[in-house]
């Protein structure tokens, strides 16, 4: 059996870094924004090249943070893509805005620009760029609607640490970014966080209040704020994580240009455009019989995961606001067929090789 993730490798690669530095934590006797938080916020912005990095519990804290300190809330409304992952719809619903999803580019399965440009009302206050599966969306054509209509433009970098656009680091790129630390992303911890990265010192600062109930000084709530804060313990760890993601990053690189190289041919796949560099969180590929397919694959016990069905807007939560089939006809019918596949640092040759056979051996069935 091949799986989809081995999270255990990825922690004993480094238990002998990791285990002092949870120590470290222990004998600091501090578990809650303390010196291990400010030591990685300040890393983590030199890594992004932004000024500022505020650590959240979350990656969709992150998201919903950056909009209430942008003064997004109910009336606004926030452009979103189509096909993401449901935090990044429930980030905005949860400002009291109305998420408006734009369908994606066939080619890139990120966001298409054309489609945001004409999706802008004189209701909208930001668009949200997802780096889906760790590939760049299109931000200097986002960037020229966003300052064209004098909206903010977001990063949803959640899937995409280390990832760059002509050679800036995404973190940067719009007017603030928000990262997800869950343990199966590129830069993960042992549980959850997030962070926002910004070169806005003002939005830094508004977001490190929200964070904190609202407070700058402890008992003193100066506006109504929220409990998300990323732990020490978390911190430590991605400090530990954090040395070895362009290590890790790399191996990702190598493995997806294997399945490009074997299996592009055979399967659709979304095509980074020029100037990227994606750091390839997820290979995802489409079948027309994407259940077969996966059936299949797991008769030969190679692990799959699906991402994303139902995409945002069919979800009950959605259909209530109106959505249906059809709606955003890109994203559903490469929804209803994409597949990823195993993709993690540790994976080593002889497994991928071993994957990439089953998925030969079924297409040729």
């Amino acid at each position: 059996m091949i799986p989809f993730l081995d999270l255990r490798a990825g922690v004993t690669e480094i238990w002998d870094e990791l285990e002092p530095a949870l120590r470290r934590v222990h004998t600091g006797g501090r578990y809650i924004l303390g010196p291990e938080v400010e030591a990685f916020e300040e890393e983590f912005a030199s890594y992004c090249g932004v000024r500022n990095c505020v650590g959240v519990a979350s990656g969709f804290d992150a998201l919903q943070l950056i909009l209430r300190a942008l003064g997004v809330g109910a009336g606004d409304e926030v452009i979103v893509p189509a096909y993401t992952a449901v935090p990044t719809w429930m980030a905005v619903s949860a400002t009291g805005a109305v998420p408006v999803g734009v369908d994606i580019d066939e080619a890139t399965w990120n966001v298409d620009a054309a489609a945001v440009d004409a999706a802008v009302t004189d209701r909208t206050r930001a668009i949200v760029a997802v780096h889906l599966f760790g590939q760049p969306a299109a931000i200097s054509k986002l960037s020229d609607v966003a300052s064209r209509h004098g909206v903010a433009l977001i990063e949803d970098a959640a899937q995409a640490h280390g990832a760059s656009v002509d050679g800036r680091r995404v973190g940067g790129l719009g007017v603030a970014a928000a990262f997800s630390f869950y343990p199966t992303k590129n830069l993960g911890a042992l549980g959850d966080g997030g962070a926002v990265t910004t070169d806005d010192d003002g939005l830094a600062e508004t977001v490190r209040r929200l964070r904190m109930y609202g407070s700058s000084v402890r008992d003193v709530s100066e506006t109504k704020g929220v409990n998300s804060r990323l732990d020490e313990v978390q911190a430590a760890v991605l400090r530990v994580r954090l040395g070895h993601l362009d290590r890790w990053n790399e191996r990702r690189r190598e493995l997806a240009g294997r399945y490009a190289a074997a299996l592009g041919e055979q399967l659709a796949m979304p095509r980074p455009p020029r100037g990227t560099e994606p750091v390839w969180h997820l290979f995802a590929v489409a079948h027309p019989s994407r259940d077969a397919f996966r059936d299949a694959l797991a008769e030969r016990g190679i692990g799959t995961l699906v991402h994303y069905f139902p995409l945002p807007h069919l979800t009950p939560a959605y259909r209530v606001d109106g959505w249906r089939e059809d709606s955003l006809p890109v994203a559903e019918r490469l929804s209803e067929r994409s597949l990823s596949l195993p993709l993690y640092p540790q994976l080593r040759d002889a497994e991928q090789d071993a994957v990439i056979a089953a998925v030969t051996s079924c297409l040729e069935r």
